[in-house]
């Protein structure tokens, strides 16, 4: 029961926040697409849920759909994980060629609030990861992501995290392929995946 309450809370929120998001898209001038970035090979060595140690190796032969977040983010993360969610499910049989794994980039409060919770809720092919802080700030600077604590007293216990939004695709090689902006849509992320499939 409390897993279906969860559920609907983090879909409600995707929601909002996709709402939000197509606000904004309609009030603010378009950007220029972001420069090409040189290919690079990411790597990450980081505890699951169960304190099981996952490093990239072990998804190898597979795509993988990587995505840096926390817990109580209240926009970008849940609507990411639900566009997630939606590509696993179109992707049908060919779902087990691709690996969804959400890295946390606040993981002590995340661990605490229950990280296997949190990506079943979207999905429950998300392997969520969160190590120490070591180990994160190494898989970060692998990704070339972003992340900061900032303190924000509206927020749960004081602080929010900032970081980069993008969802990374990582090929069976292990190399970097791309990264969807946020926003991109589960429909562009499907095509994309289904002519490399």
């Amino acid at each position: 029961m409390r897993l279906r309450i969860v559920q609907i809370l983090l879909w409600a929120a995707a929601v909002l926040a996709m709402l939000a998001y197509g606000a904004m898209l309609i009030t603010e001038d378009n950007a220029p697409p972001p420069a090409e970035q040189a290919a690079f090979r990411p790597s990450f060595s980081l505890p699951d849920a169960e304190g099981r140690l996952r490093s990239e190796a072990e998804f190898a032969g597979k795509y993988m759909l990587v995505f840096f977040g926390f817990t109580n983010c209240p926009d970008v993360c849940p609507t990411t994980l639900s566009e997630v969610a939606q590509v696993m499910d179109a992707l049908g049989a060919q779902a087990d060629q691709v690996q969804p794994l959400f890295i946390s980039i606040d993981p002590e409060r995340d661990r605490a609030l229950g990280l296997a919770d949190f990506t079943a809720a979207f999905h429950p092919s998300i392997i969520g990861l969160a190590g120490d802080a070591v180990q994160t700030r190494v898989a970060a600077e692998s990704f070339h992501i972003y992340y900061e604590r900032q303190d924000d007293p509206s927020a749960p216990d004081g602080y929010s995290m900032s970081h980069s939004p993008s969802l990374y695709l990582i090929g069976p090689d292990g190399n970097w392929l791309r990264q969807f902006s946020y926003g991109t849509r589960a429909d562009e992320i499907v095509a994309d995946l289904q002519a490399r499939l």
